[in-house]
C-alpha cells in the first residue's frame, strides 16, 4: 500500500438522494419511514424528489429512524478539508 490515492468522488447526491439511499438501504418503505418518524408518506416523497426541503427538525428526526447522524443528511457531499476518508 505505497501508492495510496483517496477515490475520485464520483457522483454528487442531493439531499433528497441522500434519504431515498439510506431509507433503501434499510430496505424501509416511505410508509414504513412515514410510520416511524410521524411525517407524512407524502412529505417523505416530496423530500425524496428535492420538492420540499429537508429542513433541520426533520433532518433529526429522519436521521434517527435511519440510524444515522443529521449532517449526513444536511450535507449529503460535505468533506473535511485536507482529510482522506478512510
Amino acid at each position: 500500500m505505497k501508492e495510496y490515492r483517496p477515490a475520485k468522488k464520483r457522483i454528487t447526491v442531493s439531499v433528497g438522494e441522500s434519504v431515498r439511499i439510506l431509507r433503501e438501504l434499510q430496505e424501509l418503505s416511505q410508509s414504513r419511514l412515514a410510520r416511524l418518524t410521524g411525517i407524512p408518506q407524502a412529505t417523505i416523497s416530496a423530500i425524496e424528489n428535492d420538492r420540499v426541503r429537508l429542513g433541520v427538525e426533520r433532518a433529526k428526526v429522519l436521521a434517527k429512524a435511519l440510524k444515522c447522524h443529521p449532517g449526513v443528511l444536511v450535507f449529503p457531499g460535505w468533506e473535511l478539508p485536507g482529510k482522506v476518508a478512510a
